[in-house]
């Protein structure tokens, strides 16, 4: 039986789209414009030990940096070979690094009331930096600290209300001005993981300006399916998985939909994969030129891929305690908690997948390509 990545590693976490570069190794060739690219990701060593590492597909190591605190997503600055490995919930420590050599710039931390969620975001013009964070003076109640770049350092420059409790992702529809803010509904005490209201869930999906203004808000019927993970496809369609913090026998829809002018509402999926993912999913990815969607579930080691428009199942593969996935000219790139990392080419009818010549096993739910 396969452990979970909570029992095998303690390690959690999800992900999103970027484009190709170059490169020709394991039996495939990634179509770009330049060099190979960099995955970044959170990873742990056999000891436990917390790193921020970056790597060329090709297994190349071009850094592990020690951190003090384990790190869930990674957010790349626009420009500048510089990236945020960012403090899982309750972290208060971030990590900026330069992705050239992995010298660590700063160690970003918050105010004493306030914890990282995990999850953060460069504005486009890459002078400001939007993270999820807890008010730990009124338990869960959703903040985005707001980060000025100065030189190497980040410096809090205010904070927004996310219009929910327990933010977690926030991405940039295609305007680069827009925010879409996955509120998990979830009040936790600082320095604590443990839910405080699953009786009284307040999950809700939220648009908002950059100034704070609330566009929309939206929840799915089901009030303990908390929103946690997102991805957004370049015509604007959103895409979310959720952890239903219910009974393991419900059945409850654990991906959803918002596409552009519409609803947001559950996205048609098979009732062998909704079971398969054990009420929990992880990282999402939307191939914008392919029109695919693809998510990891952990907990079910699956690896799943649909077509974004009809909903119609491309994939529903095993991969044991699948963790991280990004987008490639061709296809999607996954990590893996436990085994090898891989590449699904997608683009002929039957998905390809490959082993990649990455380190296996011990990467975090997230990783990023650059």
């Amino acid at each position: 039986m396969q452990l979970s990545r909570r029992t095998f590693l303690g390690l959690s976490g999800a992900a999103l789209a970027v484009s190709a570069t170059a490169g020709a190794f394991a039996g495939w060739t990634l179509i770009s414009h330049g060099a190979q690219p960099l995955l970044l990701s959170a990873r742990n060593d056999a000891a436990g030990r917390h790193y921020a590492v970056g790597y060329s597909l090709d297994g190349q190591q071009v850094f592990a940096t020690p951190v003090k605190e384990r790190c869930h997503d990674v957010m790349p600055h626009p420009t500048r070979p510089l990236a945020l490995f960012v403090g899982r919930r309750p972290s208060t420590e971030s990590y900026l690094i330069d992705t050239r050599d992995g010298r660590l710039l700063q160690t970003l931390q918050t105010p004493a009331d306030r914890h990282f969620y995990g999850h953060a975001v460069f504005h486009k013009d890459g002078d400001w930096l939007y993270a999820t964070e807890n008010d730990t003076r009124d338990p869960g109640r959703g903040v985005l600290g707001v980060y000025r770049l100065q030189g190497e350092q980040l410096v809090r420059h205010d904070e927004l209300s996310t219009h929910g409790i327990g933010p977690h992702q926030l991405l940039w529809l295609p305007d680069g001005e827009t925010l879409v803010v996955a509120n998990g509904g979830i009040r936790t005490e600082a320095d604590s993981r443990v839910e405080m209201n699953l009786d009284a869930m307040q999950s809700s999906l939220v648009l908002m300006r950059r100034d704070g203004s609330l566009i929309s808000q939206e929840r799915l019927p089901e009030p303990m399916n908390s929103i946690r993970h997102m991805a957004v496809a370049a015509d604007g369609t959103v895409v979310s998985g959720q952890q239903y913090m219910g009974e393991i026998r419900d059945a409850v829809p654990l991906l959803a939909i918002k596409r552009p002018g519409q609803a947001f509402e559950a996205f048609p999926v098979g009732e062998a994969q909704r079971a398969n993912m054990h009420q929990y999913t992880a990282s999402v990815a939307i191939h914008s030129d392919l029109r695919l969607l693809a998510l990891t579930a952990p907990r079910g080691n699956r690896v799943f891929i649909w077509d974004l428009d009809s909903a119609e199942l491309r994939l529903d593969a095993p991969l044991p305690d699948c963790a991280g996935v990004g987008t490639v000219a061709e296809g999607f790139v996954v990590s893996s908690g436990q085994g090898r990392c891989r590449l699904y080419d997608c683009r002929q009818r039957q998905i390809v997948a490959t082993p990649l010549q990455l380190p296996a096993g011990l990467w975090d739910n997230h990783l990023r390509l650059v």
